[in-house]
């Protein structure tokens, strides 16, 4: 079962498996950052392009916003990246975020969602599983 969600997460999420840093097939080596894009009115923005910096390695994950505004970047961490930081950006706004998850459960997915909405940006880490779940059934 749990090949399948990677399968369907790495499919859906248009990652090249062939790529080392993509390569993270199981719970404890990765880490999602997903949300949306919206415009100040509230309209998705499509194409933005969106970066994930790791503060302890300086690595860069872009990804680009799809028709409904949504993005989802898989970074490469493992338990011992507890805590760490990590800087979430688009063209006009940018936040830095904390590596939250419990180590000792390796079934969870672990990560955060962070929207952008009109060039603010704000973590909703409630709202992941919900998100990451409806994202998965598409």
């Amino acid at each position: 079962m749990r090949v399948r969600r990677w399968v369907s997460l790495s499919a859906a999420a248009g990652l090249a498996l062939a790529r080392p840093a993509d390569a993270t097939h199981e719970v404890t080596h990765r880490y999602v950052v997903l949300g949306h894009v919206w415009d100040g009115a509230g309209r998705p923005v499509p194409g933005t392009e969106v970066q994930v910096t790791r503060g302890k390695t300086a690595l860069v994950y872009q990804k680009r916003t799809g028709p409904d505004g949504l993005y989802v970047v898989i970074v490469h961490l493992h338990d011992d990246d507890l805590l760490e930081r990590l800087e979430v950006r688009t063209r006009e706004a940018a936040l830095s975020i904390e590596v939250r998850f419990n180590p000792l459960n390796v079934r969870a997915e672990r990560g955060t969602r962070v929207d952008f909405t009109g060039g603010r940006a704000m973590e909703r880490q409630e709202l992941f599983a919900r998100t990451l779940e409806e994202y998965l059934k598409r």
